[in-house]
Order: structure tokens, then C-alpha cells, then sequence
């Protein structure tokens, strides 16, 4: 096992602190003034992990942090490094994001939904009854169901259809539900891009917070996109909407969704590469596998967007 004098992890730590702290500090400032923001809030709203849990560095599994209190309780930890015994712990999680991510790497990727599930979360909803309420829709309720009502909806992302209002659902080509999500999720989906930092944050402190930083700065980036192409009026904000009704619009979409698509492709690889590398302690620490657990398989076993395992 590695290990890591003070000097060197707190010059470490210190680093990814003021990398995060970039984008975490005007959250933690509005949130101070009671303001909010429909973009970037739902970065620590909607996921899970605390702006401190994000700025705490952690090395990942096989490294000490010598004289580290700090550390003393945290969760995994004992003498300053994460244990195999956590690690054996978290097999359930491990094999199923695993599955998830290499299922949605082998996937081609679709740049045709054009964001309309966020159209959808408001169709046929009055403006003051939208979940952004305080912002106008740039083409009115009405507008707005027209375009919903000529476009085919197509959302592979459960945790954005669970959101379709009830008249909206039933126009869902597709039926994601919780437990089969890997038999949807594809590589191009605005939100599976951003969940990728579920996952990594998920792992944590299993794995090197700098892949969890890798990943937030994908998600920050990928959320501007999905609300600039949502059917709010974000002006006033300095974001210039993508016009997705229009045939312009739809290619300018695709374009910037085909972008994100290929920034996380290595990142979702780097995510499978760590399940593996856990999923191997695991076994050792916990050698009685569960027979319906599929193995890890090798790196090769990951598709690329342009390049999809058949």
C-alpha cells in the first residue's frame, strides 16, 4: 500500500478543494442570501452529496494518509486509509454499477431526443405550476404543448420520465422504469452524462476524488445545456436558449450532445476500470460470490461512442 506524508496529501487536498470550490461557493453564497438558481442548483439539490462531502479530498483504496486524524471516523477509513473489509461491503453496489455503465458504453449512442423531456415535465402545466416556477416559458403553456404534441418523445432515462407530467407519460415511446435501467440508458443521454457523477460520488471514498471532481465538472457543463434547452426563458441569466423546436435548434442540440457524449466516454471507462479493480478486493476479502454475479471483464469489454459493443 502506498502511503502519503501530511505535506504532501494536504497540498493535495488544498488542490482539489480550490478546483470544486469554484463552482461550489456561488451555491453555498446564494443558499446563504436564500436565492436560488434553476440551472445550477440541481447539481446539490437533486444528487445526493453535500458541497463538504464534494470538497473533502480522498485518495482512493490502496493508499495511506500518514498523521491523518482528520480522517479518524470518516466512513471506510481506519488508520488513515479505506479498508478491504468497506470495500468487501460495498460488493452490491460495485457489481451494479458496473453493469450500468458497461450496458450504457456498449449502447450506440441516440442524438434524436432533441431535450424534450424537460418539455414534457411541463406539458400541459400552468407556468406558476412548473417546477421552476419563477421563470417564465419562453413560448407560453400553450407554445409549449404544441411543441410537445409534434415531436416524438423518446426519453431513456428513468429519473427524467418519472418527472413527465401525467398527460405527458403516455406519449413516451419508450417505458424506463428503476430496476432496468441498464437495458435503456445510452451514451448520449444528457442525464446519464450528468449521473456520472452519481456514481462516482457513490464510490467514494473508494476511489480518487479527482475522478469525482472529472466528473461534477462534466455534469456543471452538461446541466447548462439541458436548461438552455428547455422551454424556459433563461435570458436573464446570460443563457441564450437552444431553439430546439426549430430545425437549427435540433442540430446545434445534437451537436453540443454528441460533445458530451465523447468527454464521458473515458470517464465512464475510468468509473468500470475502478469497479473492477474493487470488485477484486472484494472477492479476495469476501471470496463467496454470489453464482449469479457476473465476473469483472477487461477493459476491452468497453464500447466508445463512435465504436459500440454490438
Amino acid at each position: 500500500m502506498e502511503s502519503i506524508c501530511r505535506t504532501a496529501w494536504e497540498r493535495r487536498a488544498a488542490a482539489h478543494a480550490r478546483r470544486v470550490d469554484a463552482l461550489v461557493e456561488p451555491h453555498l453564497e446564494r443558499r446563504r442570501d436564500g436565492r436560488t438558481h434553476p440551472v445550477h442548483d440541481f447539481l446539490f439539490t437533486y444528487y445526493s452529496q453535500r458541497p463538504a462531502q464534494l470538497r473533502r479530498w480522498h485518495p482512493g483504496y490502496g493508499v495511506r494518509l500518514l498523521d491523518a486524524p482528520s480522517y479518524a471516523g470518516l466512513k471506510g477509513y481506519d488508520d488513515g486509509a479505506v479498508t478491504s473489509a468497506y470495500v468487501g461491503s460495498q460488493r452490491p453496489l460495485l457489481v451494479a454499477l458496473s453493469r450500468l455503465l458497461r450496458a450504457t458504453a456498449a449502447r450506440p449512442a441516440n442524438l434524436g431526443c432533441f431535450g424534450m423531456h424537460e418539455w414534457a415535465m411541463v406539458y400541459r402545466l400552468f407556468e406558476d405550476e412548473t417546477r421552476h416556477a419563477g421563470w417564465p416559458l419562453r413560448l407560453g403553456p400553450a407554445g409549449t404543448d404544441a411543441v410537445v404534441e409534434s415531436h416524438r418523445i423518446a426519453c431513456s432515462h428513468f429519473d427524467a420520465y418519472r418527472f413527465f407530467t401525467p398527460a405527458a407519460a403516455p406519449l413516451n415511446t419508450l417505458s424506463p422504469a428503476a430496476h432496468d435501467r441498464p437495458d435503456f440508458e445510452q451514451p448520449a443521454c444528457l442525464h446519464a452524462g450528468m449521473d456520472l457523477y452519481k456514481h462516482a460520488f457513490r464510490l467514494t471514498p473508494m476511489i480518487g476524488s479527482d475522478l469525482v471532481a472529472d466528473c461534477f465538472e462534466l455534469a456543471w457543463d452538461i446541466r447548462v445545456l439541458d436548461m438552455r434547452a428547455a422551454p424556459y426563458d433563461l435570458a436573464s441569466l446570460g443563457l441564450e436558449p437552444v431553439r430546439v423546436e426549430t430545425a437549427a435548434g435540433k442540430a446545434a442540440y445534437a451537436e453540443a450532445q454528441r460533445g458530451f457524449a465523447e468527454r464521458g466516454a473515458p470517464l465512464r471507462a475510468r468509473l468500470v476500470e475502478e469497479c473492477d479493480r474493487l470488485l477484486a478486493v472484494a472477492a479476495a476479502t469476501s471470496p463467496e460470490r454470489d453464482p449469479c454475479e457476473e465476473p469483472p471483464r477487461s477493459q476491452a469489454g468497453i464500447g466508445t461512442l463512435d465504436n459500440p459493443i454490438a
